[in-house]
């Protein structure tokens, strides 16, 4: 017996050219739904950008299905961009959820209808808690408009769905203008990339832009470093313990002299020295990188390339010895 969607699925077509005529239909629709948005960045907009700047609470979004989702997406856009922001479900609001709602915030509505009944059921407490109330609609003459402090219209000529139903210009559009929303203000706020790296600690950029030598950097017992009265012998025995490919040589003090290297030690057998009787001194390179532990890991990366070396010893203002790093804790830390 042949079920419903196995008959949808008879009537349609699958080739490549319908396909791709298919996606194509829909991306040009979207885009032209998107570029109609440019003629709505206007007074509207810059008043809904005030009232967030002015608000000492948190951006309220809420949105019912799809739009929801939206929402969703706006809202964790808007708090890692320097705008404090959460969703509220609307219906979840009528049910205790509202409770989260203070007289401090913003509130933005959207709904592709302006008539959603889960959101116009929360209007009249929104009103009561003299909240400002700032709506993304596809009706600038909808209830949910009408009843908003500053309405943005996001309306589309037509869905991309080709039976019109399901939502996809439209919450295109709606979050399109949620990111035109949340770039204004960041930008207003003065957001700069290490404000967005503390909000996002765990990513790439913010591993970058926060993570310092000191952080990964190996300290104490696990420094290797010998005294400069030490042989080439005692060096390569550091060099093997500790598994830097390198290894710092000190004077009393615990300043650094020199480094002594992988390379450094091929130089050596390359005119068929003795590690069992040249000092470490004599064979040793003297005028060697080091750096400060406040350094950020991520110059660290750019000094080891540009002067093609794979690992650096890190020194207090005195030129003591703190602490050892290579290539490979770099990469470990994810700042590579």
């Amino acid at each position: 017996m042949t079920s419903s969607l196995q008959r949808a699925a008879f009537a349609g077509t699958y080739d490549d050219e319908s396909l791709c005529g298919s996606g194509l239909m829909v991306v040009r629709a979207e885009a032209e739904a998107v570029a109609a948005l440019a003629g709505r960045i206007d007074a509207y907009f810059a008043a809904a950008c005030k009232l967030i700047l002015a608000c000492n609470g948190r951006v309220v979004v809420t949105g019912m299905g799809k739009s929801g989702h939206i929402g969703g997406k706006i809202a964790a856009t808007l708090a890692s961009t320097g705008t404090p922001a959460f969703f509220v479900h609307p219906g979840e609001a009528s049910h205790g959820d509202f409770g989260m709602i203070t007289a401090q915030d913003v509130v933005l509505a959207l709904s592709n209808s302006g008539e959603t009944p889960e959101i116009l059921a929360i209007l009249h407490l929104i009103k009561r808690l003299d909240v400002p109330l700032i709506s993304m609609t596809g009706n600038p003459k909808s209830t949910l408009a009408r009843q908003s402090q500053v309405h943005i219209d996001t309306s589309v000529r037509e869905e991309a769905c080709p039976l019109g139903l399901a939502p996809t210009s439209s919450t295109t559009a709606t979050l399109a203008m949620g990111d035109a929303l949340s770039v204004a203000l960041l930008e207003a706020r003065g957001f700069t990339r290490e404000d967005f790296a503390f909000a996002h600690p765990g990513g790439s950029l913010g591993r970058r832009l926060l993570t310092r030598i000191q952080d990964i950097m190996h300290t104490g017992p696990e420094i290797p470093s010998v005294p400069e009265t030490a042989l080439v012998r005692d060096a390569v025995l550091e060099m093997t313990a500790k598994k830097l490919g390198m290894t710092a040589v000190v004077d009393g003090r615990y300043r650094v002299l020199g480094i002594f290297t992988d390379g450094d030690l091929r130089r050596l057998f390359e005119k068929a020295g003795d590690i069992h009787t040249t000092p470490i001194n004599e064979v040793m390179t003297r005028f060697c990188t080091r750096v400060s532990p406040e350094l950020l890991a991520a110059e660290s990366v750019r000094i080891m390339e540009e002067k093609r070396i794979s690992a650096l010893l890190v020194v207090d203002d005195d030129n003591r010895l703190i602490g050892a790093l290579n290539m490979h804790d770099l990469l470990r830390a994810g700042v590579v």
